[in-house]
């Protein structure tokens, strides 16, 4: 069968047998237990080759060819496993999936220095400009009371002229106590000044309340105290684990699943000790409590086993839905978009506000990328069949996907 040209490859296919195959040991930007396969593909231009070594590297191997024996030794005599269930489209699908993956993490910094002015919209008023909009009212009080008394003298001064200036009243007469509310009593008389106490006093108290309603349920750095403390700039950031090894549930229903601790035991039943420590962890050993796991044994005691009491950190209203299958698989986000840059977390907490003004800006400025979507794919051909008068299922519609009940 003839290897198709890139241009005919669908990368659409292709990032979903990358995920069912190849995710275990490779990852696109970086090396897991194999190399990085982003840079390695990008380089090898010889797609013949690729998707030989892909389907069966032994037998390449074995024949010494002089490419396949160089890229053997190159990554330490490790052996990979064997794929000749896949047939040379799938291949392709798979190499064209990588290389575009790879291309648009290169770009990605460059359109991130594009968005940072989107960010700051978002952000709302800065301190500097609450301070600034505290000194002008500061100041313009400053100004009234150096009016006031410019005024008060200047009055004086016309009452002199004319003869008809009053002098003030000692404060004590006759052995009377002096009143040292009189300051405060002239003040009061002052209209002026009252007027705008009144003014500024409004303005203040109908601002606080105003932003008190409009925070009202919106958790941002909310960071509660967990059971167990799972470090994510570890395990995302240093080890560079994908977020879907652990919450495979965002890429294929509504919930992104808290893993269990299974998943944890995939690398922790050889690792009982924290990064660069050679004492066992006290974090580690609470999974192995929770599992009523014997690190000595190596077995299971499962009437010692308890759940872990795991404490929710982001939470929607009942009113409000939200699929995270549709924004990762479909729509293309990746975990930061929302949840920020958990990989430098060491303890996750709620980055976005999650209100409805914040989802509709995203929404306002997210562009549709329908090309080599299976979904938006479907999605026409649904809208081609009404306007056929065809018949068109619940099925067409995505009725039996698992997600669509089991989430």
């Amino acid at each position: 069968m003839a290897i198709q040209a890139n241009a005919q490859a669908d990368a659409a296919k292709g990032e979903a047998i990358f995920k069912a195959k190849c995710t275990s040991c490779h990852k696109i930007e970086s090396q897991l237990v194999g190399p990085a396969l982003g840079p390695v593909i990008t380089d090898e231009t010889d797609d013949k080759f690729l998707v030989k070594w892909i389907q069966n590297n032994q037998a390449l191997i074995a024949a010494k060819d002089p490419k396949a024996v160089a890229m053997y030794n190159k990554f330490n005599q490790a052996n990979m496993s064997l794929f000749t269930d896949l047939s040379d489209a799938d291949v392709m699908n798979i190499i064209t999936y990588v290389r575009t993956t790879w291309k648009a993490q290169q770009d990605a910094p460059k359109a991130a220095a594009g968005t940072a002015g989107q960010a700051a919209e978002e952000s709302g008023p800065s301190s500097v400009v609450i301070l600034s909009l505290l000194g002008v009212i500061v100041l313009a009080f400053i100004i009234i009371l150096v009016l006031n008394r410019v005024i008060a003298t200047l009055e004086r001064l016309l009452l002199k002229n004319k003869g008809t200036l009053i002098l003030e009243e000692e404060p004590e007469v006759a052995g009377e106590p002096v009143d040292r509310l009189a300051g405060l009593k002239k003040l009061a008389k002052n209209k002026k000044l009252v007027f705008f106490v009144l003014i500024c006093g409004t303005l203040f108290l109908g601002s606080w309340t105003f932003m008190s309603l409009w925070t009202t349920n919106v958790h941002t750095g909310y960071q509660p105290v967990q059971p167990i403390k799972f470090p994510h700039d570890l395990h995302a950031g240093a080890m560079k684990i994908d977020c879907q090894y652990c919450h495979s549930g965002a890429y294929k229903s509504k919930n992104a699943t808290i893993p269990s601790l299974n998943i944890c035991m995939n690398c922790h039943k050889v690792i009982s000790s924290a990064y660069g420590s050679k004492t066992p962890s006290g974090e580690i050993h609470k999974i192995y409590d929770a599992l009523g796991y014997d690190p000595a044994t190596q077995k299971y005691d499962t009437t010692k086993a308890h759940p872990v009491q795991w404490i929710r950190i982001h939470n929607l209203p009942d009113l409000a839905y939200f699929n995270h299958s549709q924004h990762t698989k479909v729509g293309g986000l990746k975990c930061q978009t929302c949840h920020g840059p958990v990989q430098e977390m060491k303890e996750v907490y709620q980055y976005s506000p999650l209100t409805m003004k914040w989802c509709i800006q995203c929404h306002k400025r997210t562009e549709v990328n329908m090309k080599g979507n299976a979904y938006y794919e479907n999605l026409q051909q649904v809208h081609d069949l009404l306007k056929e008068g065809k018949k068109v299922t619940a099925a067409l519609m995505g009725g039996i996907e698992c997600g669509k009940c089991h989430y």
